[in-house]
C-alpha cells in the first residue's frame, strides 16, 4: 500500500481498481542475447522463475491492485517481419509456457494463485490490517482482512539470498514458516473451508470446493516443505490418513495434520465426526504435483481432476464425466465429481474404475503416455544463385521511381537527395533494392552510403556488378539493447580495378552505369512513447560519391503484391521472393544438387530447398523445431520458409537463437513439407548453411485438431 498521490501505487486513487499490465512474466532478449550473457530464454526463465513470480504476484495482491496482467504467459514466435526491433525471431520471453507450449516449473504459482483467487472469495475485498512483525526480520510481512469474513491473510516476503525460517508471534502463529530465498510465501487464517474454519496452515491453500458428498480444501508448496493445517473441531474428528506421509493429532479443539510435501506425490486425509454433517477431504500437493490438479464447473456442480497434465473439457451426460486434456507420460487418473457420476472416459475412450477411499472415482490402469515420433534427416538439398539485380544488364524498367522531394517519414530528407526512404513508395516490410544509373561522370574514388534500419540491419552494394562490400549494424550491447533505430554511413572505396576503368572514362566515352544496393530494413520502431518513432526511415537516405559528382536516376524494388493467406509480413524484396522460390509449389527440378554443410564464399543471396515427410500419429501433438548450427565465426544469415511461410531469421554470427518453432498447420505433421532458406552472406568468410536438422520440442498424447493452412 503507497501513502497515496500520483505515485501511490493502490492507493493514487483509492475507490477506483488499481490495474498493472504487463507485469513481468519474463523478459524479452535483443539479438546477440546481450541480456542473458548469449544464453537466451533459457536464462530469462532460470532468472525470472516460479520464486520470481510469487515474490512480485504476492506482493500486488499484498498492495491492493485489483487487476494483475502478466506479460507473458505465452510469447510465442514472431515471424516473418513481425519482430520489434528489441528481439529476434522467438519471443518465448522466459514465460511460463515456453515457445514449444511445454509447461514449464514457472506455471506452477500462477497456477496456484488463479485458483485460488477463483475459489476463495474472500480474497476479492481486503484491507489493510494491523502491522505484523516475523520473528526474523528478513521476512517482510504483509497483512490483510476481509473486513466481512475476518479472514486474516499474511504475504510473507524474503529478499535475502538464503532459506528463512520463522514464526508468527503477533499474528499468534507460533509454529515455523519457511520461506526459500528470494521468494515468497501466503498463508491464510480464520478462513471459512466448507462449513469449517481453517485456524491457521503454513502453507499455501490453492482451492476449496464440493464435489459430490464431501468437501475438498487442496494446499501447496514448495517440494519438502512440511504442510501444517490447523482447523477448528469442535469435537473430536476420526481422521482418516489415506496415504503414508500425513499424520495428525487433536488437542483443545484443534486437529493439527502435517504432511512433507512431494514425497509421495498427492497425499490426502479425510476429516469427519466432527460435528460436521459433511466430510472434508484435505489434499496436500507440491508445486508438480498441484500441476496435475484441475478444477472444472459443470451444470451439476464442480468436479476435480488428478493425475493429467493438461485437462482441456469435462463434460456429464447421464452417469458419465467425459474429459480430454493431454498426458505427456504415463499417469493415474482420479476424479472427485458431483453426486451420480459412476462412469469416466478418456479422449473419448472408457476408463475402468472404482471407488476409493477418498470418495473418487481411480482409474484401474494408468493413463498412457506419449510415443515420441521420428523425425526424418533433412537431405536431398537443391541450390541456386540470386542477386541478378547487382548487375549493370539487369531490366529493372518495372520498378519504382525513387524521385520524391517530400516524405511522410520523420527523418529529414538530405540537401540535394530524393527521397530515398523504402516506406514513401509502399515497401514496408523485408528486404529492399536500389538501383542507381548515371552516364559518363569518371574518376569516382569512392561511394558513401547513408542508411536507416532497425536492429542488426545491414546494405550490400556493387557497382558496375562489381561487390564493393557490406556493412552491419553493430551488436547491440546492454545500453543499446532497446534502441529501435540505427543509422550509419557505409564508405566504400572502388576496387583498383573498377577505379582504373573509372579513370579511363573522363566522360568523354559516356558509359553507362549502375550502382546496386540492397538494403536489410529490419524492423520498423516502437512507438510506446506516442513520438512517432515507428515513422523513421528505413532503407538508404543519401548516396554521395567521391572524386566525381555524377547526376543519377534512382529504382526502388521491395516486395511484390502481398500474399493473400500469408500478409504483408512474409515477404520482404528479394529476387527469389518476388519469382516465388519460397512457396512449395515451385518447381525446382533445374537447380543444382546441394550437400551440407556449405562452404560458398560470395556476395549476396543462395536458396536451398528441400523436401520432407511427416507421420505423426493423428493422437499426439508434437511440438517439432528447426535447429541450425553452424562455426560462429562464419558470417551470414538466413531467411527460414516452410511451406512458404516466412518462419523467421538465423544470424550465425550473432545468435543467440538456433532453434525455430515450426508451428503445426504450417508444418505439416502427415505429409509432405517444403523448407527453402534464403541464405544472404557479405563474402569474407565461407558460408553456409552448416548443420541443418529437425529437432522434436515436446510431444503429448491428445491435442486438439490442426488443420493445414
Amino acid at each position: 500500500f503507497g501513502a497515496g498521490g500520483a505515485k501511490g501505487g493502490a492507493t493514487a486513487s483509492p475507490r477506483t481498481p488499481g490495474f498493472v499490465p504487463e507485469f513481468g512474466g519474463g523478459w524479452f532478449d535483443p539479438w546477440g542475447g546481450s541480456w542473458f550473457d548469449g544464453k537466451g530464454y533459457a536464462e530469462s526463465r532460470r532468472t525470472r522463475d516460479a520464486a520470481y513470480e510469487r515474490r512480485f504476484y504476492l506482493t500486488n495482491l499484498a498492495n491492493g491492485i485489483t487487476l494483475h496482467n502478466v506479460y507473458m504467459t505465452y510469447g510465442g514466435t514472431s515471424w516473418g517481419w513481425l519482430p520489434a526491433p528489441v528481439v529476434y525471431t522467438s519471443y518465448d520471453y522466459g514465460a511460463a509456457f515456453d515457445e514449444a507450449r511445454n509447461a514449464t516449473p514457472k506455471l506452477a504459482p500462477m497456477h496456484q494463485i488463479g485458483q485460488l483467487l477463483r475459489h476463495v472469495p474472500d480474497l476479492a475485498k481486503l484491507n489493510r490490517a494491523k502491522a505484523v512483525r516475523a520473528a526474523d526480520e528478513r521476512i517482510k510481512v504483509y497483512h490483510l482482512v476481509n473486513p466481512d469474513t475476518r479472514a486474516h491473510f499474511y504475504v510473507l516476503r524474503n529478499d535475502s539470498g538464503e532459506a528463512v525460517t520463522s514464526t508468527l508471534p503477533d499474528a499468534g502463529i507460533d509454529v515455523p514458516v519457511t520461506v526459500p530465498a528470494r521468494d515468497a510465501k501466503l498463508i491464510a487464517a480464520g478462513l471459512k473451508l466448507g462449513k469449517r474454519t481453517l485456524v491457521h496452515a503454513t502453507v499455501q491453500p490453492m482451492l476449496s470446493l464440493t464435489a459430490g458428498r464431501q468437501e475438498i480444501a487442496v494446499f501447496a508448496g514448495r517440494r519438502g516443505d512440511l504442510a501444517q493445517v490447523v482447523l477448528d473441531c469442535a469435537d473430536e474428528p476420526t481422521p482418516m490418513r489415506l496415504d503414508a506421509e500425513p499424520a495428525w493429532s487433536w488437542n483443545l479443539g484443534k486437529l493439527n495434520v502435517t504432511a512433507p510435501l512431494g514425497a509421495g506425490g498427492l497425499s490426502r486425509v479425510r476429516v469427519e465426526g466432527d460435528g460436521v454433517d459433511t466430510p472434508m477431504l484435505l489434499l496436500f500437493a507440491d508445486d508438480a504435483t498441484a500441476l496435475r490438479l484441475w478444477p472444472y464447473e459443470t451444470p451439476s456442480g464442480p468436479l476435480l481432476v488428478y493425475g493429467p497434465a493438461w485437462l482441456r473439457s469435462a463434460t456429464l451426460r447421464g452417469s458419465t464425466v467425459h474429459l480430454t486434456g493431454d498426458t505427456t507420460a504415463q499417469t493415474g487418473l482420479e476424479v472427485w465429481g458431483p453426486r451420480g457420476i459412476t462412469h469416466v472416459t478418456w479422449n473419448g475412450r472408457p476408463v475402468p474404475t472404482r471407488i476409493s477411499a477418498s470418495g473418487s472415482l481411480l482409474a484401474l490402469r494408468p493413463l498412457p503416455g506419449v510415443a515420441r515420433p521420428a523425425l526424418p534427416a533433412l537431405d536431398g538439398w537443391r541450390r541456386r544463385t540470386e542477386n541478378p539485380e547487382a548487375e549493370p544488364r539487369f531490366d529493372d524498367s518495372g520498378w519504382t521511381a525513387a524521385d520524391k522531394k517530400t516524405s511522410f517519414s520523420t527523418t529529414p530528407v538530405p540537401d540535394g537527395q530524393p527521397v530515398l526512404f523504402a516506406d514513401d513508395y509502399g515497401f514496408h516490410y523485408g528486404d529492399v533494392w536500389y538501383r542507381g544509373e548515371w552516364t559518363g561522370e569518371g574518376g569516382i574514388e569512392s561511394v558513401s552510403l547513408a542508411y536507416s534500419t532497425g536492429t542488426q540491419g545491414l546494405l550490400m552494394a556493387w557497382l558496375d556488378g562489381e561487390p564493393l562490400g557490406t556493412h552491419r549494424m553493430p551488436v547491440p550491447d546492454k545500453d543499446r539493447a532497446r534502441q529501435g533505430t540505427w543509422t550509419a554511413k557505409a564508405t566504400f572505396a572502388l576496387p583498383e580495378e573498377l577505379r582504373k576503368r573509372f579513370r579511363e572514362d573522363r566522360g568523354e566515352r559516356g558509359d553507362r552505369h549502375v550502382l546496386s544496393v540492397l538494403v536489410r530494413r529490419m524492423q520498423h520502431d516502437m512507438d510506446g512513447k506516442a513520438l512517432d518513432t515507428h515513422k523513421a526511415a528505413r532503407g538508404l537516405t543519401a548516396v554521395t560519391f567521391e572524386g566525381a559528382s555524377p547526376k543519377v536516376t534512382w529504382r526502388i524494388q521491395g516486395a511484390t503484391a502481398s500474399d493473400p493467406v500469408r500478409g504483408p509480413m512474409n515477404n520482404g524484396g528479394l529476387y527469389g521472393e518476388r519469382e516465388g522460390w519460397h512457396l512449395p509449389e515451385y518447381d525446382d527440378g533445374d537447380w543444382e544438387d546441394a550437400e551440407l554443410p556449405r562452404a560458398d564464399r560470395r556476395q549476396g543471396v543462395t536458396w536451398y530447398r528441400t523436401d520432407f515427410r511427416l507421420d505423426v500419429d493423428p493422437g499426439v501433438d508434437a511440438s517439432v523445431g528447426l535447429v541450425l548450427d553452424d562455426d560462429p565465426e562464419r558470417a551470414y544469415r538466413v531467411q527460414i520458409f516452410l511451406n512458404g511461410w516466412n518462419m523467421g531469421q538465423y544470424i550465425n554470427d550473432v545468435g543467440p537463437q538456433h532453434t525455430f518453432v515450426l508451428p503445426n498447420g504450417i508444418l505439416r505433421t502427415r505429409g509432405a513439407n517444403t523448407l527453402a532458406l534464403a541464405v544472404l552472406s557479405d563474402g569474407t568468410t565461407p558460408a553456409g548453411p552448416g548443420d541443418v536438422r529437425l529437432t522434436l520440442l515436446g510431444a503429448a498424447a491428445g491435442g486438439v485438431p490442426v488443420t493445414p493452412v
